[in-house]
């Protein structure tokens, strides 16, 4: 089976440090990146999302090189830890940029949006300004709009990480259902152990820019790891 996502000898430099990725990994599936601050989570995720290009080896999603593609063009969406919501414009149209840049919708694109909320719990926030919006609120926005998007590929860096324990819990359940219900592949950067083993299918751990461990949480949990 080809791999829904495959880094092959991808290599990155940072100052003095070389970062060295080599992974292949079957989805669609909710997959927990973790390792200690520094150890190269992030720049994983620039790889792959495209936001930095590799000094050598090849990436590819479901069986297609995409290295060198850039970021727009690739089969993905990426959360921010700040949702990366505009201020100014409303729920609807924050949702609305993941269809058309300029707002441009058709009919059918209005329905995908009210479909998107009502998924994620926002149905008739529409017309709400997201600066009156709760941070697990304006977390569901961002979810709708990638919802809309309907490319393959979720990335979620450290999405979570300003919601306290309650609301994290709720947007981990919320994500399982999305992906499960859109057959996504979930990337997520998390330093939450009791995250990780609730709610992925697979644990990736970095450690000094290298794939130290690739596995079942719970195995990975028996290890005693945990990230500060």
């Amino acid at each position: 089976m080809t791999p829904a996502l495959r880094l092959e000898h991808v290599t990155a430099h940072l100052g003095a440090r070389t970062f060295d990725y080599d992974l292949a990994l079957e989805g669609p599936q909710i997959v927990a990146i973790t390792g200690a601050s520094g150890s190269g989570k992030s720049t994983l995720f620039h790889l792959i999302a495209g936001f930095q290009e590799p000094s050598g080896g090849s990436i590819s999603m479901n069986g297609a090189e995409v290295t060198g593609i850039a970021p727009g063009k690739r089969p993905l969406t990426y959360i921010f830890q700040d949702h990366n919501l505009f201020a100014h414009l409303d729920v609807q149209k924050n949702v609305a940029l993941g269809i058309s840049p300029t707002l441009t919708l058709s009919a059918g694109d209005s329905d995908a949006i009210s479909r998107a909320l009502t998924d994620v719990g926002l149905s008739g926030f529409e017309k709400r300004m997201t600066q009156a919006l709760s941070g697990g609120e304006k977390q569901r926005v961002a979810f709708a709009r990638a919802l809309v998007r309907r490319r393959p590929f979720l990335l979620l860096d450290e999405a979570f990480a300003s919601l306290d324990e309650e609301l994290r819990h709720q947007m981990g359940d919320l994500l399982t259902r999305l992906q499960r219900q859109n057959a996504m592949m979930v990337l997520m950067i998390s330093h939450d152990r009791r995250e990780v083993v609730r709610i992925a299918d697979q644990v990736v751990e970095i450690d000094d820019g290298r794939v130290v461990y690739c596995g079942n949480p719970t195995s990975w949990a028996g290890l005693g790891k945990y990230f500060a």
